[in-house]
């Protein structure tokens, strides 16, 4: 099922695609369901190629009106196409297969009203799922779909929805209809969409900056309809819109924009042109974080911002993913903050994708931002923190590089150049490069052609006065990774004002470049309380703080009159008890001290996120009962001190909860959950119900009955996933191996199910639950990512290696798992030492926190 670069290359060089036909029986029971494609294709005459299809079933294959033996041609994953003329007509009947795995054409069944509902997910390889298919980036084509389907389903595909024709009945004597799609533009196969069922919908609509009319559409199934909030979703839209066809110079290249919220889906969202899909719990039907509601406006401006750079203009093969998603990551941040309500988005940006990538770059699997991609499955593990937020952050250093006016200029040019055509990164850089006049070769070479992030630290001196004498700043790089980088960035200086406050009194932009640079335009000048590198976060690199800004920050960190600063701090004390050079328990007291004053919901997010996993990993194991114990009682107090109805109140509670282990901690939980404890602003929703119930199971007060009363409650998708997490989280050893036996034994659970249940497996108190999987899990793992497809073995690599259990006995059992395996499977081995390094970071942090 894989394809290689070099197969990709070879069959662009031969074939020039220009249209598809697909016509599509979705009648057909809960299983298969019938794809008829017809490809029209211009080639070398005589020579041989393939097309991608995987199929349950190959009923007939004709090429240029000559049967072809489907036995002979086709091996359920591609079809053998010989004898090629110059024009050619290939008419491929077959069956396909559902998915419940979230790739290809996923179904789902809503436990609220039985209703089926249908989508699409094809970014890697997966319309070849769908229908018969040149599955590469390069070979775009106009495609026309038909479609027949339950009379009272809808049809969603890129082009717009047409009015239905009866089709007589089915099988059953259901009624059916089809929907004959016009053909869309020239795309590429891995953003076409089809989604069907009795989707519901709410309509609108703009005018595009070249007067078109665009309608505009939200949808989502029927038993979630009444939470969604399509108003905000609109908004959102009309001001991404209007912000980037200003920005591009390009109109929406579209006819239509339609958003649907869909069912088990594997990632955030997906950008198929005008049919963009999101996951389900962006529909929100209790209270949730400011974060949550400002990361769906991320995501909703990032599918848009896909339009133009990824949809019109597509990379060429998939080297080149992470301009892709940089760009739209980059961009949607830059909407967020210039042209919606969400101003502090970088400050989001620093704590949340740059965390991502420190983290991601500085693992054994850490690549240049320019991956070498030999195949597929070198592309599918690569949607990570270097392709999207590594890549984001340099793009932004690259803006500050050349200035924004010139970066935007090269950008309009790019797209009038290559508009519905396939790029490589130099194609961007050379329009880049004229419109600021900046050589971007050696830049391209140094950040984008090399891995690994470097660190910055201050180096100052002053006389008796305080006044600096001599101001430099040193880089460094790891042994492994050791390019020096130049970085345009900002110094910051910060003093306490009068009322207490920590304010910027002086910002200084600089090119830093070499290990040392010497900063003349700094001395001279009072020696400030805190000096921050990298003010503004314009750079891509690790800071650290001298001694005297250390004990300010130490000291004052809520009292930063802005949210930026101080988060560019607090992530640089983070990086210090990941890389064990600072106590594990120092940044636990840094954290407990300060999240109180915090006003910044990701902020808070991203801060309790790192708090769990200094618990949970980083802190001594002599002292982790304790710390763990004395963090939930610091937890509940930042909770009852909250602003009622707060944003943080919701935060501290449910981390609270998630940390809970004590007799007396339990016992506030349960109250919590009865009823028997209020709290003004409060509402104990069936989300937070759900959570409470998780807590008290992992506690050992609630098992099973609880559970199962819990879903008769809340007989929804979203209460099922709750209980399948919550009933994975029991703590017995029985229960345990329940979990692993129905998702690697059985192997039959749906994604989401999948997931829920890896998530409460490893929520357990006492690490011991979890000791007898480790061999389970070696012993299973080469048969699991053999036999299963790439989304469910991940998830399970991923899920189930031993994480929890940070011991030397762990390191051991993976190295002896990775000299067996050897090169067999470079992506499965990428994913094994990605996880080993998590355990000998943790090792060597726990040796630091005495």
């Amino acid at each position: 099922m894989n394809l290689t670069r070099s197969e990709a290359r070879t069959r662009a060089e031969n074939l020039t695609v220009e249209s598809y036909d697909v016509e599509l029986d979705l009648t057909r029971g809960e299983q298969i369901f019938g794809s008829t494609t017809t490809v029209r294709f211009q080639a070398q005459a005589g020579t041989e190629s393939f097309i991608d299809a995987i199929t349950d079933a190959v009923h007939s294959v004709t090429l240029n009106g000559v049967e072809l033996d489907p036995a002979e041609v086709s091996d359920g994953v591609t079809i053998t196409l010989p004898g090629l003329a110059e024009q050619n007509e290939l008419v491929v009947v077959a069956d396909a297969r559902y998915t419940n795995t979230g790739e290809g054409l996923h179904r789902f069944v809503d436990p609220v009203d039985h209703e089926v509902y249908l989508y699409s997910q094809f970014e890697v390889p997966d319309s070849r799922r769908m229908f018969a298919v040149f599955e590469q980036p390069d070979l775009k084509a106009s495609f026309r779909f038909r479609v027949t389907a339950p009379a009272h389903w809808d049809v969603i595909s890129n082009s717009a929805t047409p009015e239905p024709v009866d089709a007589g009945a089915d099988a059953e004597g259901g009624a059916r209809k089809t929907w004959d799609f016009e053909p869309t533009a020239k795309i590429s196969s891995y953003i076409t969409a089809l989604i069907a069922g009795p989707y519901q919908n709410v309509r609108s609509e703009l005018t595009s900056s070249d007067g078109r009319v665009i309608p505009l559409g939200v949808f989502a199934r029927k038993s979630l309809m009444q939470y969604l909030d399509a108003d905000n979703v609109f908004e959102l839209t009309r001001q991404g819109f209007e912000f980037y066809e200003k920005q591009f110079g390009t109109p929406y290249p579209f006819g239509k924009y339609d958003q649907l919220f869909v069912p088990e889906f594997n990632a955030g969202a997906m950008e198929n042109a005008g049919a963009v899909t999101f996951l389900e719990s962006y529909v929100f039907r209790s209270k949730v974080t400011d974060a949550l509601v400002e990361r769906r406006a991320i995501t909703i401006l990032h599918e848009l911002a896909h339009m133009w750079f990824g949809d019109l203009v597509t990379m060429r093969w998939w080297n080149d993913l992470w301009l892709n998603e940089s760009f739209a990551e980059f961009m949607s941040t830059l909407a967020a903050a210039e042209a919606t309500e969400f101003t502090q988005a970088w400050t989001t940006f620093a704590s949340l994708e740059k965390s991502w990538a420190y983290r991601q770059d500085q693992l054994p699997s850490t690549h240049p931002i320019v991956a070498e991609i030999r195949d597929l499955e070198d592309v599918q593990v690569n949607f990570d923190g270097i392709t999207y937020a590594k890549g984001a952050s340099v793009l932004r250093q690259l803006v500050a590089w050349v200035g924004q006016e010139e970066f935007m200029a090269g950008v309009r040019a790019y797209f009038g150049k290559h508009s519905w055509g396939n790029t490589e990164l130099v194609d961007l850089l050379s329009e880049l490069e004229q419109a600021s006049g900046r050589d971007l070769k050696q830049w391209s070479r140094l950040w984008l052609e090399t891995a690994g992030v470097n660190t910055l630290r201050a180096r100052i001196e002053t006389d008796e006065a305080g006044v600096i004498t001599s101001f430099g700043i040193e880089q460094s790089a790891v042994p492994d990774y050791p390019t020096i980088r130049p970085h345009r960035l900002a110094v910051g200086f910060y003093d306490l004002d009068g009322d207490g406050k920590l304010v910027r009194s002086h910002r200084l932009e600089l090119d830093v470049d070499g290990e040392l640079t010497e900063v003349a335009e700094l001395v001279g000048r009072q020696r400030p309380d805190l000096v921050l590198l990298n003010d503004d976060d314009l750079a891509y690199a690790k800071i650290r703080l001298d001694e005297h800004s250390l004990a300010t920050a130490t000291a004052h960190l809520k009292d930063f009159a802005e949210s930026l600063p101080r988060t560019l701090v607090l992530a640089s004390a983070w990086d210090a008890a990941r890389d064990g050079e600072t106590p594990a328990r120092a940044y636990v007291d840094l954290v407990l001290a300060n999240i109180g004053a915090e006003t910044d919901s990701s902020v808070v997010t991203v801060l309790l996120r790192q708090l769990a996993s200094t618990l949970a990993f980083y802190v001594a194991p002599e002292a982790q009962h304790e710390t763990r114990i004395a963090a939930a009682e610091k937890l509940w107090a930042l909770f009852t001190a909250a602003v009622p109805g707060s944003d943080s109140q919701l935060q501290f509670v449910k981390s609270f909860a998630a940390l809970a282990q004590s007799s007396e901690q339990l016992d506030t939980v349960s109250d919590l959950l009865t009823g028997s404890y209020r709290l003004d602003g409060l509402d104990i929703d069936q989300d937070l119900r759900w959570e409470l119930l998780t807590s008290l199971v992992a506690g050992g007060r609630l098992g099973q009955a609880e559970v199962d009363a819990e879903l008769e409650r809340d007989h929804t998708q979203t209460g099922q996933l709750a209980a399948a997490t919550a009933s994975a989280a029991i703590p017995t050893a029985e229960a345990k191996q329940k979990v692993w036996d129905a998702v690697v034994v059985e192997g039959s659970l749906p994604n989401a199910a999948q997931r829920a249940a890896i998530a409460g497996f490893g929520r357990v108190h006492e690490q011991s639950l979890l000791e007898p999987f480790r061999s389970q899990y070696f012993a299973a793992i080469r048969s699991v990512w053999a036999e299963k497809s790439h989304e469910i073995s991940s998830t399970i690599v991923n899920g189930f290696y031993p994480a929890h259990l940070v011991s030397q006995a762990t390191i051991d059992a993976t190295d002896a798992f990775l000299a067996e395996l050897g090169e067999e499977t470079p992506a499965l081995r990428r994913l094994v030492l990605e996880n080993r390094d998590g355990v000998l970071r943790a090792l060597k942090a726990q040796a630091a926190d005495h």
